[in-house]
């Protein structure tokens, strides 16, 4: 008898830890108008992600400056990954999978002899240590 009053009073306490919390005297804080942080989510923020507006950021991007979710180089590799449309990599956890779009080999083969023209002419300040690299 005393084992089954144990047994009730152990499964009564431990339901009580998956009960909802009381709404009396608690508030949720809500944001209203919810605009963007500049300081989280880039100008392509859920939108496309390709390589027009990644040549888009790479022209407004400015190495003297702090990297920001408004200044990166979006073909700037960490670790084998490239950044999404905040300049975030995989693994930090305000890394959000953007939005890509079509691709084939022969617009491949483009983006490549683009990339190879950015790699062999960088931007003046894009050197390691630089304010605006993740490196």
């Amino acid at each position: 008898m005393k084992f089954s009053l144990a047994l009730a009073a152990a499964l009564v306490a431990s339901a009580n830890a998956f009960a909802p919390a009381p709404a009396f005297g608690m508030q949720k804080s809500m944001q209203l108008n919810a605009e963007k942080d500049p300081m989280r989510y880039g100008k392509y923020d859920d939108k496309l992600w390709d390589m027009t507006a990644k040549l888009e950021i790479y022209e407004e991007w400015d190495p003297s400056q702090p990297r920001t979710p408004m200044n990166f180089n979006p073909f700037e590799t960490w670790e084998g990954n490239s950044p999404d449309a905040s300049g975030w990599f995989p693994g930090q956890n305000t890394f959000k999978d953007p939005t890509r779009g079509d691709i084939n080999f022969a617009s491949m083969q483009e983006e490549r002899k683009i990339l190879d023209d950015i790699i062999a002419n960088p931007k003046a300040g894009n050197v390691p240590g630089a304010p605006g690299c993740k490196n």
